[in-house]
């Protein structure tokens, strides 16, 4: 099995904290600079797997970065620099607790919950009549508060968020006013690439001088669900399961196997072939969203690399 990276322990010139999320791991250096290192951990149904998945790290961050760059103009970023294929470097941000979550489909999670009888998602209605990745009438944003690593994300309505003073009025009129206009970017891409963005979830924060930015990932498939457009129309009719590109794949295998991060489950044996095959398909992701051939970065030695990468950009900086 090749080699992964699922855990750092990096002393960086100037550093004074370190935030260890599900998948990604983030350096605060002096002067508010942010070094996050996207690792090949797998999370699903916010458990992080055993082992982790080569080359992921990249795939995420690399996709991540280039649509930061691609939405740059609809909202402000925290990105700075990607001095390495796993590291971007960016502003330090007070991120708001919660996840902007985003559905244009009755997919995934809102799937399930319309399954069990519920017609109200994190307060925000869903139409009678519908079934499984059926096309809503217009996205629908149904928040989730930020989970801390090992804890589950939940469900949360604008009027909690607002009631509990989460995030003020302002700040999250802001919120969904970005969360909506990345959305119809990312569809615009992803129709260009011949897919549909089903769903995603963006992460936001506000910089010392007040300013809000987007931060963490966007638009990969960790974050989002994408169906291929040709034939979407016609599985539907059918009533046939849609061909996706997102993590889900990986969410059904578990539950075929009785994982679904509930408790008293064990995540079950994932074999070497089975994570070569997880693997695969990240590159499978990363070459349909983006257009482009996935080139592996050298996975000899990858904490050596990235530290080697990141003392060069922060010694020129």
């Amino acid at each position: 099995m090749s080699q992964t990276i699922t855990s750092t322990n990096f002393k960086f010139p100037g550093q004074k904290k370190v935030y260890k999320g599900k998948v990604r791991e983030v350096y605060t250096l002096e002067n508010d600079i942010l070094v996050m290192i996207a690792t090949d951990r797998l999370s699903a149904f916010d458990v992080v797997m055993p082992k982790g998945i080569p080359y992921k790290g990249q795939i995420l961050n690399q996709i991540a970065t280039k649509m930061m760059a691609a939405t740059a103009d609809i909202v402000p970023n925290w990105l700075l620099a990607t001095p390495d294929p796993n590291v971007a470097v960016g502003y330090a941000c007070e991120p708001f607790k919660v996840e902007m979550v985003i559905r244009g489909y009755l997919s995934g999670h809102a799937a399930r919950e319309y399954k069990s009888g519920k017609r109200s998602l994190c307060g925000v209605a869903m139409p009678e009549g519908m079934k499984e990745n059926d096309k809503f009438p217009e996205p629908i944003i149904t928040p989730a508060t930020k989970a801390e690593k090992g804890d589950h994300d939940e469900d949360i309505s604008k009027e909690n968020i607002l009631k509990r003073g989460i995030v003020s009025e302002s700040d999250y009129l802001l919120l969904e006013k970005y969360t909506r206009a990345l959305f119809q970017r990312g569809s615009e891409i992803a129709a260009k690439r011949g897919l549909i963005l089903v769903d995603t979830k963006y992460e936001f924060g506000k910089r010392k001088n007040g300013t809000v930015v987007l931060i963490d990932e966007i638009h990969t498939p960790d974050s989002s669900r994408y169906f291929y457009k040709e034939g979407y129309q016609q599985r539907q009719d059918d009533n046939l399961p849609q061909k996706q590109l997102s993590k889900e794949f990986v969410r059904q295998w578990l539950i075929k196997n009785g994982f679904q991060g509930l408790e008293g489950q064990t995540v079950p044996e994932m074999s070497d072939a089975y994570i070569k095959t997880v693997s695969d398909r990240y590159i499978e992701l990363y070459e349909n969203i983006t257009g482009e051939k996935f080139l592996k970065a050298d996975i000899k030695n990858i904490q050596n690399r990235i530290e080697k990468n990141v003392l060069l950009y922060l010694n020129r900086s």
